[in-house]
C-alpha cells in the first residue's frame, strides 16, 4: 500500500478536485521515469467540457440504463476493502439516485481514471475514499444538473423550479421523469464547469451503515475474479522461478514436462529482475503445474548474493551500533545522566503478502509487426504502470494495448508496485509464446507457494533504542536507530521519499504523536530480498515499537497507560485524544473488573490520516498469548460508510493479529525462502478472531484514509497487555514467550 508520506508528498491533502499531477511528473522526470510511463493516459471516450479534465467528466463515471440502472466507474481496484461501494455512494447521493439501482464497475487505464491527487493510476495509501471523495461529489452533482436540465427544456420549465430524488426529476404539479427517460438527452447535454454541493446535514446516503455492492455475489461464489477469466482457446503458463532470486538456468531437461499429456510448450523466459525461468504452457492448470513438476532443471546463484536470515540479524545488529542517516535530530547528553534507562532491540521479519487469490494476469496477442495488439486482464493497483510495462515487453504502439481491470481478491500491496514484475512476466512469457507459434490466449497463474517462495517481501527490520527518562516519566533522551531494506530506492518514488538518505516510509509514525527529544537514524543495507510495501507500509514496526516503549515507561513510573499518553501526546493531537477516549469509554476501562488471568493493553496510532485507538483484553495460558477482546476508536473523519470502516479495521485488527502468531515470519537459508504456504506461513485464522467492536468519532470533515490505519496498533496493544501479565516486555515479532 502507497506509503502515506508519498501521499502528502504527490497529492493535496486538502484540495483532491484540482488534479494536482505536475508533482509527480516532475519527480517522475527527475528520476528518469518520463512521462511516457503512461501511454494509456488517453481521453476517455467523453464530450468534451471547456476547463475540465477528463477525470471531471461525467460521461467517464456514469451510464444511466432506460430502465433507471445507474452504473458508477470506479477509478480504483476493488479487491475487498469496499471503494466499489463507498465511493458509488459518493457520486449517487450527489445524482440523488436510487441507491437500490445503483451498481458499480471498474475504470481501466485511460486517463480519466487516474487518481486526481496523483495523476497516475492508484490504489493504495488508504487513499481512494480521500483523494476522490470531492471528484465523485462533482461528478454526481454535475450528471444530476444536466438531468435537470433536460428534463427542464422537455417541460419548459426553469431549471431552478425543479427538484430531484431517488432518481426522478419532480416539476410542477407533481410531474414527474425518471432518470433512465432522460438519460439520452442529459449526456448530450454541455457538462457544467461548476456545480453547488450539498450542505452534508442534507446527506441520506453518506454516513449511513450501508450494505456492500458486491455482497450478494461474493457471498454466493457467482462473484468472478481475475483467476476466473476464461476465453475460446486460452491455454495457462507457469513459471519455474529459480530458488534463490536472480539466479539462472544452467541446464535444463524438460522431456519428461513435454510428455505430460495437455502441455503444449516449455521456454526459457529472462525474468524481470535479471534471472531466468522456465515457463509450462499447457490447455489448463493442472496439466502445466504437472509439467513443471517434472522439469529437471539445475540452477547457477554463483553470481549473487545468498541471504541467510541469522547472518542478516548479525550484520543488523553491527550497524545499529553506530548512527545511520540522520532523520529527527536531539540533544543526547542527558541520556547519560538519566536516573532511569531503558536498553531495547526489537526484531521484525519479512512478511509475505499472501493474498487469498493467487497472483494471474490473461494476455491476448494478436497480429505481428507494427499492426500487433494486446489485450490484458489483470486485478491490478496500478493500471497504468502495468500498460506501460506490457508496451515494452510487448514492443506494441501504446493505442494497441487494451488492459481490463478484474476483481481481485486481497492484495495488502502486492498487486501494486513498480517493477510489474507478474505482469511483465505474463507479457514475456506470451510473447515467446507467439513466437513459437502458439496463437492463443495465455493466463499466467502463479501458485500461493510462487508468491510466498519467490515473490515481494515486508522488509526485515531491527530497532534499537536508548532511552532516558526520570520518576515522572519525562524523557530526557531517545537515542533511536533502525535498519532495513529501503523499498523506495531504486524506484521513481526515490526522489520524493528518500531524504537525506532516509527512506521516509521506514521512520514513519516514529516520535508521533508524542512531545519526546528524540535523535533517530536509519540504515539501509542492500540485500538480494526484493522488498515492497505491506499494509500499513512503516507503520507495521513503528507503531510497535513506539507503542510497546511509551508503556513501558508508564508501567516504570508506575502511571496509568493512557493517562500517561493523554499527558505525553503534543498539542496538535486531538484526534489522537478523541480516538484514545473513546476506546477507552467503550471498553470500559478502569471502570468494570476483568476475569481473573486477563490484563488490559492499551495502543493509538495515526497512518494514512487516520487515527485508531485499541483497548485489549489478553490472557497467557500454558505460555500462550490470547486476545479475547478489542475495542476500536477510530478517528477518519467524516465516515462514508460506517459499516465499511468497521470491517477495515476488524480485518487489519485480524491481519495485526496474525503478525503476533508463532510462524508468521519469512526466512532465508542460502538465500532460500524456507516457506512455502499456510501451512509453515502463519496467518491469522478465524479460530484467533477475538470480539472486535469498533466506534467512530463523529465528524463532518472530509474523510481521511481507512483501508490500512487498523492494523498498526494491535499487535502493540496486545504486546502491552502481556506485558502486564508477565513483567516483561515483547521485543520481537511474531510473539516469543519462552
Amino acid at each position: 500500500m502507497l506509503p502515506p508520506a508519498l501521499a502528502r508528498r504527490l497529492g493535496d491533502d486538502t484540495d483532491t478536485a484540482g488534479l494536482p499531477r505536475r508533482s509527480f511528473l516532475k519527480i517522475a522526470a527527475a528520476s528518469g521515469f518520463a512521462l511516457g510511463v503512461f501511454p494509456l493516459l488517453a481521453e476517455a471516450q467523453a464530450p468534451a467540457a471547456p476547463g475540465l479534465k477528463p477525470a471531471q467528466q461525467p460521461a467517464a463515471f456514469v451510464n444511466i440504463a432506460k430502465d433507471g440502472i445507474v452504473t458508477v466507474t470506479v477509478n480504483r481496484l476493488e479487491f475487498g476493502q469496499g471503494t466499489h461501494t463507498g465511493l458509488a455512494m459518493v457520486l449517487a447521493e450527489e445524482l440523488d439516485a436510487d441507491w437500490s439501482k445503483v451498481r458499480a464497475t471498474h475504470g481501466n487505464a485511460a486517463q480519466a481514471y487516474a487518481d486526481p491527487a496523483f495523476g497516475m493510476h492508484l490504489t493504495g495509501g488508504s487513499t481512494a475514499i480521500k483523494n476522490s471523495y470531492v471528484q465523485y461529489r462533482e461528478l454526481g452533482a454535475r450528471t444530476r444538473a444536466m438531468l435537470v436540465q433536460a428534463a427542464a427544456t422537455q417541460w419548459g420549465v426553469p431549471a431552478a423550479s425543479l427538484a430531484t430524488e431517488r432518481g426522478v426529476v419532480i416539476g410542477p404539479g407533481g410531474k414527474r421523469l425518471e432518470y433512465g427517460a432522460l438519460a439520452e438527452a442529459a449526456m448530450a447535454l454541455p457538462v457544467p464547469a461548476t456545480v453547488t454541493l450539498k450542505d452534508p446535514k442534507n446527506f441520506k446516503l453518506i454516513g449511513q451503515p450501508t450494505g456492500r455492492i458486491d455482497a450478494t455475489a461474493k457471498s454466493s461464489g457467482q462473484q468472478n475474479f481475475g483467476i476466473d477469466v476464461r476465453l475460446p482457446g486460452m491455454l495457462t503458463a507457469v513459471c519455474q522461478h529459480p530458488p534463490v532470486f536472480g539466479g539462472k538456468l544452467a541446464k535444463l531437461d524438460d522431456a519428461a514436462a513435454r510428455a505430460v499429456p495437455g502441455v503444449k510448450a516449455v521456454l526459457r523466459v529472462p525474468l524481470h529482475n535479471g534471472g531466468e525461468g522456465v515457463a509450462v504452457i499447457a490447455s489448463g492448470y493442472w496439466a502445466a503445474k504437472q509439467g513443471r513438476d517434472a522439469l529437471k532443471a539445475e540452477w547457477d546463484s554463483s553470481g549473487v548474493e545468498k541471504v541467510d536470515s541469522a547472518a542478516q540479524l548479525a550484520s543488523y545488529r553491527a550497524l545499529a551500533a553506530k548512527p545511520g542517516a540522520v532523520k529527527y535530530q536531539a540533544d543526547m547528553a542527558p541520556l547519560a545522566s538519566a536516573p532511569h534507562k531503558i536498553s531495547a532491540e526489537f526484531q521484525f521479519p519479512y512478511l509475505a503478502h499472501a493474498p487469498m487469490e493467487p497472483l494471474n494476469c490473461t494476455v491476448q496477442l494478436t497480429g505481428k509487426g507494427a499492426d500487433a495488439k494486446a489485450k490484458l486482464w489483470v486485478g491490478t493497483q496500478m493500471p497504468g504502470l502495468e500498460a506501460a510495462a506490457a508496451v515494452k515487453v510487448l514492443g506494441i504502439k501504446p493505442e494497441n494495448l487494451a488492459l481490463e481491470v478484474q476483481m481481485a481478491g486481497g492484495g495488502f500491496g502486492r498487486r501494486g508496485l513498480p517493477t510489474s514484475d507478474f505482469v511483465v512476466e505474463a507479457c514475456t512469457i506470451a510473447k515467446a509464446a507467439q513466437a513459437a507459434g502458439i496463437e492463443a490466449p495465455i493466463r499466467t497463474l502463479w501458485s500461493r507457494e510462487d508468491d510466498i517462495r519467490g515473490g515481494y517481501y515486508r522488509p526485515m527490520h531491527l530497532h534499537k533504542a536508548e532511552i532516558g527518562f526520570d520518576a515522572q516519566g519525562k524523557v530526557l533522551a531517545w537515542d533511536h536507530v533502525i535498519v532495513g531494506q529501503s523499498i523506495i530506492s531504486g524506484t521513481f518514488f526515490e526522489g520524493a521519499m528518500v531524504k537525506d538518505g532516509v527512506d521516509t516510509t521506514m521512520v514513519e509514525g516514529m516520535r508521533e504523536p508524542y512531545d519526546l527529544p528524540m535523535r533517530l537514524s536509519a540504515h539501509h543495507p542492500k540485500q538480494n530480498v526484493p522488498v515492497l510495501w505491506w499494509r500499513s507500509v512503516g507503520s507495521t514496526h513503528t507503531a510497535y515499537v513506539m507503542e510497546t516503549l511509551i508503556d513501558e515507561i508508564a508501567r516504570a513510573t508506575k502511571q496509568d497507560p493512557v493517562a500517561y499518553r493523554m499527558a505525553l501526546m503534543d498539542a496538535k493531537s486531538t484526534r489522537h485524544r478523541a480516538a484514545l477516549q473513546l476506546a477507552v469509554d467503550r471498553s470500559g476501562y478502569g471502570k468494570r473488573q476483568l476475569p481473573a488471568g486477563r490484563a488490559w493493553g492499551v495502543a493509538v496510532h495515526e497512518s494514512f490520516n487516520s487515527v485508531v485507538a485499541y483497548v485489549v483484553e489478553a490472557s497467557v495460558a500454558d505460555g500462550t498469548p490470547r486476545l479475547h477482546n478489542v475495542t476500536a476508536g477510530v478517528h477518519c473523519n467524516l465516515a462514508v460508510n460506517p459499516k465499511s470502516v468497521e470491517a477495515q479495521v476488524q480485518g487489519a485488527a485480524l491481519m495485526g493479529l496474525g503478525m503476533c502468531l508463532p510462524g508468521a515470519a519469512v526466512t532465508f537459508k542460502d538465500g532460500v525462502v524456507e516457506q512455502s504456504n499456510f501451512s509453515d506461513y502463519v496467518v491469522a485464522r478465524i479460530t484467533d478472531m477475538p470480539a472486535i467492536a469498533v466506534h467512530i468519532v463523529p465528524s463532518a470533515d472530509a474523510p481521511t484514509g481507512m483501508g490500512e490505519p487498523g492494523l498498526p496498533p494491535l499487535a502493540p496493544a496486545f504486546a502491552n497487555a502481556i506485558a502486564r501479565l508477565t513483567g516483561k516486555p515483547l521485543r520481537e515479532l511474531p510473539f516469543k514467550l519462552a
